[in-house]
């Protein structure tokens, strides 16, 4: 199954990522992960009929919202793993060095990372604030991370950088087109797909925003 993936999509690297064993509530607020060492070949035995042996993937995604109240998205492009996929900055979780806890402090520093390498938007991990998990059908996790709001032209000049600098180097940026959005139905406007929690992020974001309480982690 790997090497069918690989054949139809040569940019895939069977690098280091984290599976997640299971996730269960720690008192009224606080939640424990269990997790494993993986590498990408490991996500293909989903696709093998009847298996049940795999484990979920674990990623980190960035709300980055505008001054008005718009949240940035991103289109992925031919190299990576969803090309033409709609969806928020964000990637896969790396395992830790060896001995380093994968806590939430660790999660925010992925997610920093993640939204400087497909944005250029250069960000301390402490500005990010705990917002929102989803979860997927097959059970994947998603850590989803707020960031301050910043003005549409400093977020497009970020952008329009740093995927003139990929293309420089002869690289693909991860996220080729960015797109602003405010409404589940502007999402749904986009040309091609999108995650399938991209719709639900946004329609919350804008509730929150109307309320006055998008800084209130959930």
């Amino acid at each position: 199954m790997w090497e069918a993936a690989v054949e139809a999509n040569p940019c895939l690297f069977d690098g280091p990522v984290v599976a997640c064993a299971g996730l269960e509530r720690d008192g009224a607020h606080g939640l424990i992960l269990s997790w494993a060492r993986v590498t990408y070949r490991h996500f293909a035995l989903r696709r093998v009929p009847g298996n049940t042996s795999w484990l979920p993937s674990l990623f980190v995604d960035v709300v980055q919202p505008t001054d008005d109240g718009h949240i940035l998205v991103g289109r992925g492009s031919s190299s990576t793993a969803a090309p033409g996929r709609w969806q928020l900055p964000g990637g896969s979780v790396e395992p830790p060095e060896e001995g380093e806890p994968l806590d939430e402090a660790a999660l925010r520093r992925h997610a920093a990372r993640e939204l400087v390498e497909e944005t250029g938007v250069d960000l301390a991990p402490e500005k990010l604030g705990p917002w929102g998990i989803v979860r997927s059908e097959r059970h994947d996790i998603g850590f989803v991370f707020l960031a301050p709001p910043r003005p549409e032209a400093e977020l497009r000049e970020h952008f329009e950088a740093m995927t003139t600098a990929e293309r420089a180097l002869r690289r693909d940026p991860e996220l080729d087109q960015m797109a602003l959005v405010r409404s589940p139905a502007e999402v749904a406007a986009l040309q091609g797909p999108h995650t399938y929690y991209l719709e639900a992020v946004v329609h919350r974001y804008a509730e929150a925003s109307s309320r006055g309480d998008t800084e209130k982690p959930r």
